[in-house]
């Protein structure tokens, strides 16, 4: 639950630095399909609780791929959000 919370003031406190609609927008949209990313890499995770040997392994790895893709998804949609404020 506390990771869930990091994410959501993270979001706020990132939305508060956005001086536009549009760069809300399009750093909201990233954020969203960070979460959903996030969401499959924790059910992934419950997933391999109830593995075990390789399989356990091979679906913790999955679940790390997945979580470092969100983590690419929401920098780049604060990036472009940021390159938008730039261009404002």
């Amino acid at each position: 639950m506390k990771p869930i919370l990091i994410v959501a003031l993270a979001s706020a406190m990132a939305l508060a630095a956005c001086s536009s609609q549009e760069a809300q927008t399009v750093e909201n949209a990233a954020d969203n399909q960070a979460d959903i990313i996030d969401n499959q890499a924790d059910r992934l995770e419950e997933a391999a609780d109830n593995m075990t040997g390789a399989a356990a392994m091979n679906a913790e790895n999955q679940a790390d791929k997945l979580e470092n893709q969100a983590d690419k998804v929401r920098d780049a949609g604060e990036n472009k959000a940021d390159a938008i404020d730039a261009h404002k």
